[in-house]
């Protein structure tokens, strides 16, 4: 069992369960991973929650204080971190009704591994394109995907190397304990 504060980029394990976003402040927002989908979390509000069933392709993230802010999608440091300390935004789009839908998350005090940052991205994505997406609510099974993504070499990374370590996460986090 993989201890709270592991992480992979934005995603950490907080209180037994997986977040994007800062879940240990207080008034902070963060998009929590639940057997029944993603719940978005805000301060004085009991939030929003988004079906697993509901999403209907891509996850991607971007950095800034607005979610139109996609300039900032891919802007990283030259020491491999993500750059800035605003926020971040996860997008997606669902079905019924057909629209693009915007989920806030506040930064962690930590830098972002921009590698980690792009595997956490890839895995979502992949994730979502093989109808799985269900998969990110057993904490278990995010757990053994994280471990296996996460560390490693901080270096230029291509498109193929973030699709061959996603197939290989899969792999290695297997099915779903019951």
């Amino acid at each position: 069992m993989v201890e709270d504060g592991a992480s992979l980029g934005p995603l950490e394990l907080t209180r037994g369960r997986w977040g994007i976003g800062d879940a240990t402040r207080p008034d902070t927002h963060w998009v929590e991973f639940r057997p029944d989908g993603l719940h978005q979390r805000e301060p004085d509000s009991e939030g929003r929650l988004i079906p697993w069933s509901g999403i209907m392709s891509g996850i991607w993230l971007t950095w800034g204080k607005t979610s139109g802010n996609t300039d900032s999608r891919g802007m990283y440091t030259l020491k491999g971190t993500v750059a800035g300390r605003e926020g971040g935004w996860m997008h997606m789009t669902l079905r019924r009704p057909y629209e693009d839908c915007r989920l806030r998350f506040d930064r962690h005090a930590r830098p972002y591994r921009a590698v980690d940052a792009l595997r956490l991205e890839y895995l979502l994505r992949q994730l979502i394109a093989e109808g799985r997406p269900h998969l990110l609510g057993s904490p278990e099974w995010v757990g053994r995907a994280v471990a296996h993504l996460a560390g490693g070499k901080n270096s230029w990374i291509t498109q193929r190397a973030l699709r061959q370590a996603t197939a290989e996460a899969l792999e290695a986090a297997g099915p779903v304990s019951p």
